[in-house]
């Protein structure tokens, strides 16, 4: 099986390179200020070895950057996204690296009590908008209900370009069977997924160990509705498990201690042998993350 190496987190990696980074703004900040370090974050997963990188666009929201300047620049800040995602590819001279479209949470991580059906256009659609000169693949990533990436997907060009869906997971407590943070099953994610046409189904922004289980869950769903063409993934964050009520960017969450390259190696090696084939990683996990992945994981 080929494994396809994704790119890790943005935010601590700008951090990293002392970037301007604060609330409410969080990764946007530095697509306003200092665009030039989103970049060099891009350039360095490429030479870590990221095939698909990430588009920064994740904070170009209102619930970051404010309805005032979301309706007045969101579209900018978009197409300034996806134009770094391309420079960095250009500049890294690995012009097979892919550009994924992040497509995030339009209402707040985690957040599925948050969501207001009747704007899904209003906020997407400049995102989307400002996205598409850019992007290889459209990536609706960290969705805690199924409504969100049903609601986006209407409004994407009608290309050939792939719609990957990637949920985010329960992980604060134990449940029956894997569930979005919304409350609804991986099961009923899963099925909705295949109806709407998606080319990958993906599990970020949760705890490694929720994924092992949501992955054999959508495995045996694809098999029975035959729909093993659909490919699987994962992206973990290193985070300790979120409370019902948070949201992935009140703060900069603590990174587990026990998480090091090597033990989130050993996940992915779960992760692959549920037959996931896109692997990289969220929250928490940086350049060297990618490093290891990318030298254990290729032509396994």
């Amino acid at each position: 099986m080929s494994i396809t190496i994704l790119d890790g987190g943005m935010s601590r990696e700008l951090m990293r390179l002392n970037a301007p980074f604060r609330q409410p703004e969080w990764s946007a900040l530095s697509l306003i200020e200092k665009p030039s370090a989103v970049q060099q974050v891009h350039e360095e997963f490429i030479k870590a070895g990221a095939e698909v990188i990430t588009t920064n666009s994740y904070a170009v929201v209102p619930f970051h950057i404010g309805e005032q300047r979301f309706h007045a620049n969101g579209k900018m800040l978009a197409e300034r996204a996806g134009r770094l995602a391309q420079n960095a590819v250009q500049n890294s001279g690995v012009l097979t690296t892919k550009i994924a479209g992040s497509l995030p949470p339009m209402f707040g991580s985690y957040r599925a009590d948050l969501i207001q059906p009747n704007r899904f256009a209003e906020i997407a659609q400049p995102i989307i908008d400002g996205l598409s000169p850019y992007v290889d693949v459209w990536l609706c990533e960290t969705q805690s209900a199924i409504i969100e990436p049903v609601s986006v997907a209407k409004l994407l060009p009608k290309d050939e370009r792939p719609l990957w869906v990637s949920f985010t997971l329960t992980d604060d407590k134990p449940t029956s069977e894997p569930q979005l943070r919304s409350g609804e099953s991986v099961q009923s994610a899963v099925e909705k997924m295949i109806e709407i046409g998606v080319q990958a189904i993906l599990f970020n922004c949760c705890q490694p160990e929720v994924i092992e289980q949501a992955l054999i869950v959508t495995r045996k769903t694809l098999e029975k509705h035959t729909a093993l063409h659909i490919q699987t993934g994962a992206y973990a964050n290193a985070f300790a498990p979120q409370p019902e009520d948070a949201t992935a960017n009140d703060g900069l969450d603590e990174v587990r201690k026990d998480l090091d390259p090597q033990a989130y190696l050993q996940w992915a090696k779960k992760w692959t042998a549920q037959g996931a084939s896109i692997i990289g990683g969220c929250c928490g996990i940086g350049v060297e993350y990618i490093n290891v992945l990318a030298k254990n994981l290729k032509g396994s």
